[in-house]
């Protein structure tokens, strides 16, 4: 039993790790090349905001979740 919550809490783990890595480089790059090589007006750039920052708080949910789960099986 211990293993498989083991796995599970490494494979949420990479999951969040992902989410982060993934939207902060697709982020960066959105606010650098994305908007003005499109000529994009400066509300898409808060769009783009906005949606690094509901990723950003998906993961702190999943990091919770993984540490609830890491207290659960040592106690």
């Amino acid at each position: 039993m211990s293993e498989e919550l083991d796995q599970k809490i490494a494979r949420k783990g990479r999951h969040v790790a992902l989410v982060i890595a993934g939207s902060m480089t697709l982020w960066v790059l959105l606010n650098l090349f994305g908007g003005p090589v499109l000529g994009l007006p400066g509300r898409y750039a808060l769009l783009f905001d906005f949606a690094a920052l509901a990723a950003l708080i998906y993961a702190a949910v999943n990091m919770v979740q993984i540490w609830r789960m890491r207290r659960e099986s040592q106690g």
